[in-house]
């Protein structure tokens, strides 16, 4: 669960800076959701596994939260259009 939410969190990271682009800020709209999906992902690694195996599951979740919180800001200056 570690390993897949790190990835998810870095596709969402890759997703992320191509959304900043302008005109392309709609990306936003299909991010955010995807981000939230990987950090409950995330969530869930961090229930199941052992303490000392954590660490991916805690890296993909603030990815993903990060993600999740620059998403919802550029959507905030963007009027949540462009």
């Amino acid at each position: 669960m570690g390993l897949i939410s790190l990835l998810w969190g870095i596709v969402a990271l890759a997703w992320m800076v191509v959304a900043l682009v302008p005109l392309l800020g709609w990306g936003n709209w299909f991010l955010i959701p995807f981000a939230a999906i990987g950090a409950i992902v995330a969530a869930v690694g961090i229930l199941f596994t052992h303490p000392s195996k954590r660490g991916r599951a805690w890296t993909g979740l603030i990815l993903n939260g990060i993600v999740i919180v620059v998403g919802i800001f550029r959507l905030g200056l963007g009027g949540g259009v462009v």
